[in-house]
């Protein structure tokens, strides 16, 4: 919503979004060519974050505030922030944290809007726009706008749908918890499609992920155990390049279960997924504003 009560358009928020995304992520692009030091730890202790990953978020509160004072912010790495405007912010300043500490270029801010509850299972996805720090490449998508992917330098390009292979041609990405116990789940259930799949990718960045099946650099993905704001941009940018992102059953994509194919591939990855034993559910935090 405006402030003057009328409802805000999702090219309006995407501007926002792209603009954000952009300049947090050449920001985190420059602080990388000096020293990275880890600050503190997420979900167990070789799950880090790093003083740029705090910096970063704090920059984008920064210029929302400025920007859109009435909005609710989610994000990584500080305190949820209630807004009466309706629309929230979904944030993660460096997805792929592991990668960018160890000088991987497979890292993205991600920056989304969405509006009504800030619960992935209700909330409507309205803009969202990811900036891969390893190319300078911009991602981003409207609700009911397409999908877009800006080369550094370059004017925006839509993203074409186009078809998905079989199963036994599809390039395959997910990822991995950072509990041990979890890990070795996922990885029973990797090595159960291996067999199933071309092959399969585990990049680091669940947001590139979603960028990257849009834009066909993967044909699928699938992942447990993800955050909001792991997927919440990624998510949008796959389904209006014409990508299926659900959970189980056709449901929503939550923290518990996201899976990312066209249509032509998605059902056929369903079946294999849960032949494979990837129904298992993680506990799902909870989470909002």
């Amino acid at each position: 919503m405006r402030h003057d009560g009328g409802m805000t358009e999702p090219s309006e928020l995407l501007e926002i979004a792209r603009s954000l995304a952009r300049e947090v992520g050449e920001m985190i692009v420059r602080a990388r060519t000096g020293d990275v030091t880890v600050a503190t730890t997420k979900s167990s202790d070789i799950d880090p974050v790093t003083a740029i990953d705090i910096a970063a978020e704090g920059l984008l509160r920064e210029r929302l505030f400025a920007l859109r004072p009435d909005d609710a912010v989610l994000g990584e790495e500080g305190a949820d922030t209630a807004g009466t405007s309706g629309v929230t912010w979904v944030l993660d300043p460096i997805d792929g944290t592991v990668n960018y500490l160890y000088g991987l270029p497979h890292y993205a801010v991600s920056v989304a809007a969405v509006s009504g509850s800030s619960d992935p299972r209700d909330w409507t996805m309205e803009a969202g726009a990811v900036f891969e720090g390893g190319t300078g490449r911009l991602y981003s998508a409207g609700r009911g706008l397409g999908a877009w992917i800006q080369e550094p330098g370059g004017e925006p390009a839509r993203i074409v749908r186009r078809p998905g292979p079989i199963l036994s041609r599809t390039l395959l990405g997910t990822g991995f918890q950072y509990i041990a116990e979890r890990r070795a789940i996922q990885g029973a259930v990797a090595a159960r499609m291996l067999p199933q799949v071309r092959d399969i990718r585990r990049l680091g960045s669940c947001a590139l992920d979603l960028c990257y099946v849009a834009a066909g650099n993967l044909d699928a993905y699938y992942e447990h155990g993800l955050n909001p704001w792991d997927f919440a941009a990624g998510a949008l940018i796959a389904r209006e390049a014409g990508v299926r992102v659900e959970g189980w059953d056709g449901a929503p994509p939550d923290p518990s279960f996201a899976m990312a194919a066209r249509p032509e591939t998605f059902e056929a990855l369903h079946e294999a997924l849960s032949g494979a034993g990837a129904r298992t559910m993680w506990a799902t935090p909870k989470i909002g504003v």
